[in-house]
Order: C-alpha cells, then structure tokens, then sequence
C-alpha cells in the first residue's frame, strides 16, 4: 500500500513545477500583450498582493 503514495518533497517539486510553468507562460502572453483586460488586472492584482505580504515596494507613478 505504501508504494502507491508520492512522497511529500515530491509531490511540492511537481506542484512547483507545474506553477513555474504557468507563471512563464502568463509572463510570454503578457509581453506580447495577449492578456484580456481583465487578465491583466487579475496578474497586476495579484503581484501587488505578493509585494504587501513580502514587504517589497514598487516604484509608481504619480
């Protein structure tokens, strides 16, 4: 029965994996300007969600 279970540290490196993989290709589709509108202000909402948990600050306009 053990045999069929992925091991923790395994199954957190495919899930990561998978993640960077998305990230890029929202990253590709972004540049090229292929995001919706509405895409975009999901991506921007959530990379200023990230900044506020992590302490980072970002440069904006005034």
């Amino acid at each position: 029965m053990t045999g069929d279970v992925i091991p923790r540290e395994q199954a957190f490196a495919a899930a990561r994996r998978v993640l960077d993989q998305a990230l890029d290709r929202i990253a590709r589709d972004r540049a090229a300007g292929r995001l919706s509108p509405e895409a975009e202000l999901i991506v921007r909402r959530a990379e200023r969600r990230y900044a506020e948990r992590h302490g980072i600050t970002t440069a904006r306009a005034a």
